[in-house]
């Protein structure tokens, strides 16, 4: 929660704020994500409006988390810009009938940040992070690392509609011994 209050309820009044806050649980995706309780650093431009209080700002963060392919962690930084309007109190139900739930809004005079930067960090994470932009990932048969083994190889497999011939072929040599 972030206060206003020295913002006032004036337009045209504005405040910088730079701030270091614990990141919230949960923050990222199910592969990469921000580590709860680390620090967010928050640059904001809180802008008094005739409606309420627009919030302009970025946020930078460390990610963790691990390579969709192979599987190897993850350790990055993501940075963030984001825009949002806090609504006062007051304008509260006239601008929930003209947009509906997705009016963020002001409690008295705090406004809270983490549905905002929770929104902000979770669009801008890739979708299948990657450890490098070429990672080949894992051998399907196997599970070795093929960063580690590049040249890494098994044998043709035995097409199994032909299985009972090879069977056939190793009784054949096998009764000549």
């Amino acid at each position: 929660m972030l206060d206003t209050r020295e913002l006032g309820r004036r337009p045209g009044s504005q405040r910088q704020v730079t701030l270091a806050a614990p990141a919230p649980a949960e923050l990222g995706i199910d592969v990469l994500h921000v580590p709860e309780g680390s620090p967010v650093d928050l640059d904001l431009r809180l802008e008094a409006v005739m409606e309420g209080v627009l919030v302009t700002g970025s946020a930078h963060a460390g990610l963790a988390g691990e390579c969709a392919r192979c599987l190897e962690p993850i350790d990055d930084d993501v940075d963030v810009t984001f825009q949002e309007l806090f609504v006062y109190d007051q304008d509260a139900d006239v601008a929930e009938g003209e947009e509906g739930d997705d009016v963020s809004r002001l409690e008295g005079d705090l406004l809270d940040l983490e549905p905002l930067l929770r929104d902000a960090v979770v669009l801008a994470l890739p979708f299948q992070p990657l450890c490098v932009d070429d990672c080949p990932g894992l051998c399907a048969e196997c599970g070795v690392r093929l960063a580690d083994d590049p040249g890494h190889a098994h044998e043709a497999p035995i097409d199994p509609r032909w299985a009972g011939l090879a069977a056939l072929q190793h009784d054949a040599e096998h009764d000549g011994d």
